[in-house]
Order: C-alpha cells, then structure tokens, then sequence
C-alpha cells in the first residue's frame, strides 16, 4: 500500500473514530428500543376507537381501500353470507374452498367446493388469521391449510375473520406473533388489490382480487385491547 493511500485510509479511521467514541453494545442498543416502543402510544394516529370491531368495520370499507363486510354472529351463518354474496354479484355456485377444518366443517349445500384454486379463480373462501382495526388489514399466515395462494389468485375473495381475532394496532399483533409458531409466509393483506400506475387511473384487481368481501363472525363490538 502507498504511503499516501494508507495517510487517507488513517484520516478516515481518525474521522470514524472521532464522530463515534464509544459504540454502544447490545444491551444499550435493547434498552433504547425498548424505549422507542415505550413512545410509540402517544404518537399513534387517532384510527382505532374503544370498538376495535367496529374500527376494524370502518377502515376496511373505505373507499380507498375497496373492500367490503357484513356481520354474522356464527360460524354456522358463514355459507348463507357467501351464498348471499354469490347471488348479488351474479356469481355461480361454484367456489375454491380453503383447505381448513373450520372451513370444511360447513353446511355448504348448494355451493360447489373444491380444495384447489387457479389463476383467475372466480370465487375464493378463506379465513384470515386476525385483522388490524389500525390499517383494516387481514392477516395470513401460511401453512398445510392455509395455501397463500388464495389470498391472491381470485377475482372475488371472501374471507371470514373472528371478530375476538381483531388486534387494535400493527404493533400488537407483531408483540403477539413472538408467542406463535411461526409460519414460512405471513402477507398483511389491506382491501382489494389496486393500482394507479397507468395514467393515473384507478385499476382493480392488478397484483391480487379485484374484489374483496370480509365475513365478520362474532360479537359486533371488541374491547382496545385483545387477550391473543
């Protein structure tokens, strides 16, 4: 190395060390996120009120987001919403069912169910594993009985989500997936799929569903906070 190469690289160490005298180590560096964490109640937006279910209601039916919900009160009513939502958008009685037992374990007479979907599959039933009040966002994580696939691949996607599965902020669903196995793929999934890169218009439909249709199954109001 020349002798003027090794003048600059000393200069730039001297710099370095000068601008930071001492790194903190990993203890330090837990405490002060900690104490980001601790900051972060008071700098949330005014989204989630004290119905996390009816916040939940309120921010995924916005017309920026594009989706649309309706309530039951039990797994049992699941079917008749789907049929409902069948006959108004003049859909056949034909669906992708999700694999799950909660799912299958339904009276879907009437409606024709396979466990496998397609690229542009008309109609997807799923279930999500929560929802964000926060973002009006549902939660998937994938698994044997939950292939990604179908949060993506339907035109018309409906999903059912317990309303006692709703966390009130993004922040308490991470806090509450460190106590859950975790899955290879989680996708936080916010209304229709949208996009407005030609030309500035609003186009549906383009990365995922064009439609989307939550069930909420469960009590009609949620505390703020949530035992998951």
């Amino acid at each position: 190395m020349s002798s003027a190469r090794a003048d600059i690289l000393a200069a730039i160490a001297a710099t370095r060390a000068a601008a930071h005298p001492a790194m903190p180590n990993a203890a330090e560096i837990t405490a002060q996120a900690w104490r980001l964490l601790d900051m972060v109640p008071g700098l949330r937006p005014d989204r989630v009120g004290a119905d996390v279910v009816e916040s939940f209601r309120a921010r995924v039916t916005l017309p920026a987001i594009g989706a649309t919900a309706e309530h039951v009160q039990s797994w049992a009513e699941m079917p008749d919403a789907v049929r409902r939502y069948l006959a108004t958008h003049q859909l056949p009685a034909s669906i992708a069912l999700q694999p799950h037992p909660q799912l299958q374990s339904l009276d879907w007479q009437g409606v024709v169910t396979h466990p496998t979907i397609a690229v542009d599959e008309p109609v997807a039933v799923g279930l999500a594993l929560g929802g964000v009040a926060e973002t009006g966002s549902l939660i998937f994580h994938s698994g044997h009985d939950a292939p990604t696939l179908f949060a993506f691949l339907p035109v018309h996607h409906i999903v059912a989500l317990e309303t006692s599965r709703i966390w009130p902020w993004l922040e308490d669903y991470t806090a509450a997936l460190a106590t859950m196995p975790h899955p290879r793929n989680v996708n936080l999934v916010t209304g229709a799929s949208g996009t407005t890169d030609i030309e500035g218009a609003l186009v549906r439909g383009a990365h995922g569903p064009g439609f989307l249709h939550v069930v909420l199954i469960g009590e009609r109001s949620g505390a703020l906070t949530s035992d998951l």
